[in-house]
């Protein structure tokens, strides 16, 4: 069943901050639920932490829709979000094709895209057919070839005020949550300060509304790189990886499957199954 948006809004007029996090599967969003997170994204960075594409421009829409449904499975209670796809929303009709699929289809309860100014039609157009849209800008990965690479932006007074302008116009457009990657926090907090949407910040700073992170980044589940803006509250891959030498090294050694991890039949079942051999 959709679930209706929280009352994001009231949160950031109460001071409020919000919690969000990525999830890609049942497992992961089960336990992003249990923590009592406020929001969960299904993030195209799947591609990179799940599926080990070089980056999110190769997620497809068929693979948003899997981990969608799975995560949704998980997570029956919470809020989800779901990334809409590289290409996936170029037009409005496009987009309401693939918008309404997350939405119908995958149990989706919101979509997010990225772009300023260039997405605003889309995001007008989503809003008027009743999908709730969450904006992205500033480091946007799926154009990131575009913006020079995974740099921080808004260094520059340009485009700093780029960001604001499309802040405002996304808001206009009905977005009713931004979240804002790798920008600096003095032009995140004036962004937070004149939108009456809450910003969800990723590299943003703490003056933001709200912040998000990868799940495998926040666990220490994924090594191939560490953006500075994350904090790893865990070290759960090299746990991981010690426990997996562990197994293997019992069974080369014969010590793992123990008697207590086998299954056994009665001497009566015995005798009669092989009789006198």
């Amino acid at each position: 069943m959709r679930k209706t948006i929280p009352d994001f809004e009231k949160m950031k007029q109460a001071g409020e901050k919000i919690s969000m996090l990525t999830a890609y599967d049942y497992p992961s969003a089960k336990l992003v639920e249990e923590a009592g997170v406020d929001t969960i994204l299904v993030g195209d960075s799947l591609g990179m932490v799940v599926l080990g594409y070089d980056s999110t421009v190769p997620v497809t829409m068929e693979e948003m829709l899997h981990h969608t449904k799975a995560v949704r499975r998980g997570a029956t209670q919470t809020f989800v979000i779901t990334d809409m796809p590289f290409m996936s929303y170029v037009t409005l009709d496009l987009a309401l094709m693939n918008a309404g699929r997350l939405i119908k289809e995958a149990g989706a309860d919101a979509v997010k895209l990225e772009g300023g100014l260039n997405v605003v039609p889309i995001v007008e157009g989503l809003t008027r057919a009743g999908i709730p849209v969450v904006a992205h800008i500033g480091l946007t990965p799926q154009t990131a070839n575009q913006l020079g690479g995974f740099k921080v932006q808004g260094r520059d007074l340009d485009s700093a005020v780029q960001l604001a302008d499309d802040s405002h116009a996304l808001e206009q457009a009905g977005a009713f949550l931004i979240v804002l990657e790798a920008i600096p926090r003095q032009v995140a907090a004036q962004i937070t300060n004149r939108l009456k949407i809450p910003t969800i910040g990723i590299g943003a700073g703490m003056d933001c509304d709200g912040q998000v992170l990868v799940f495998h980044d926040l666990l220490g589940l994924f090594e191939r790189f560490k953006p500075k803006f994350v904090k790893q509250f865990a070290q759960l891959g090299h746990e991981a990886v010690r426990a997996i030498h562990l197994y293997h090294e019992e069974v080369k050694s014969s010590l793992f499957p123990a008697e207590e991890h086998t299954f056994g039949l009665s001497d009566e079942v015995i005798q009669k199954l092989y009789g006198d051999k």
